[in-house]
């Protein structure tokens, strides 16, 4: 053969090669499977603080790489006779994961928490008025507040000040994987870290969780997380002590209707942070309804956080958007 036919030859033995990569990133990636909402918590003692995040209980495949950013936005508002929460929180989330073993994954992520006007005041009255709702006292003081009253705590105009400054470490191990279930523990490290302002904070925690995953065939999803989290002699919201140990119980059902469309609805339940106040001492309920865009390569994530049941230990109302993408 000439030297011209072999370098005509060579370009040709690559297309069997390139046709599977070019395929892979043209066409949807029916195998990827995102599991639950990346969404933290959002009730107001548990999004100051370390909470365990909603996982699957599969880890990634070995060789994966997963980075994600997220941004939400959130309306505080809780009355009672033995304290005031009336204000905006807003943070954004940078992360990423990775399995470079066998059987474990890892993650760092960044949260910066911050206090401003996001306008969810005058979205919630519209939807409270729509669905014939109570507004629970909240039409009877100033829109766009940013006040925080509590035994020994007097916060005002405390607009603009940052809530978390925070780094995170997580390790997860698969358990179990077999067919369509698969079972993981995990473990995490919090540092936050806020220099000065009223929100001052200096604090190091940890995370414990189970995590599971059901698997149905693609189409329908299942998964659930206990985990329990503990800080030492830690404060937030300007000066309430925390409670050493605090735990979470969440599950997540995922129905994928089409090879680009998927929704979720999740409930997370979260332990009392305090032992200063009765009602933050209470069990926290978070519905979430989420819709998930899969991309070839990503997904593209929309939330809705509702509190229920507790209306005094509770983000009234928060909103999340967030992509992530796998290499």
């Amino acid at each position: 053969m000439d030297k011209e036919a072999q370098r005509n030859e060579k370009p040709m033995r690559m297309i069997p090669w390139l046709l599977p990569l070019l395929l892979s990133l043209s066409l949807p990636s029916l195998a990827q499977d995102y599991g639950p909402l990346v969404v933290k918590a959002q009730s107001p003692l548990q999004a100051q603080n370390y909470t365990p995040m909603l996982r699957s209980g599969a880890v990634l495949d070995t060789g994966t790489v997963e980075w994600l950013v997220n941004g939400t936005i959130a309306s505080v508002w809780a009355e009672t006779p033995d304290y005031v929460m009336d204000y905006y929180h807003n943070e954004v989330n940078l992360g990423v994961r990775f399995a470079p073993v066998e059987r474990w994954e890892f993650e760092l992520n960044y949260q910066y928490r911050f206090a401003a006007n996001n306008g969810l005041d005058s979205v919630t009255e519209k939807f409270h008025d729509f669905f014939g709702l109570g507004h629970n006292g909240r039409e009877d003081v100033p829109k766009h507040r940013f006040y925080i009253e509590a035994p020994g705590v007097l916060l005002e105009d405390f607009k603009g000040e940052t809530l978390n400054n925070a780094l995170t470490g997580y390790a997860g191990y698969q358990l179990y994987r077999q067919g369509a279930q698969a079972l993981s523990a995990g473990v995490g490290l919090f540092y936050n870290y806020v220099a000065s302002g009223p929100f001052e904070v200096s604090s190091f925690e940890q995370v414990l969780q189970l995590n599971y995953r059901y698997d149905a065939g693609g189409k329908h999803g299942f998964y659930a997380t206990v985990g329990t989290a503990h800080s030492s002699n830690a404060k937030t919201s300007g000066g309430l002590e925390l409670s050493d140990w605090a735990w979470m119980l969440a599950g997540s059902y995922q129905y994928r209707f089409n090879p680009r469309h998927s929704v979720l609805l999740e409930y997370h339940a979260y332990s009392g942070e305090t032992k200063e106040v009765d009602e933050l001492d209470e069990i926290s309920h978070e519905f979430l309804l989420g819709y998930r865009y899969h991309m070839t390569r990503g997904a593209i994530e929309f939330t809705i956080i509702e509190n229920v049941f507790n209306m005094d230990n509770s983000t009234d109302i928060a909103f999340s958007l967030g992509y992530r993408h796998r290499l």
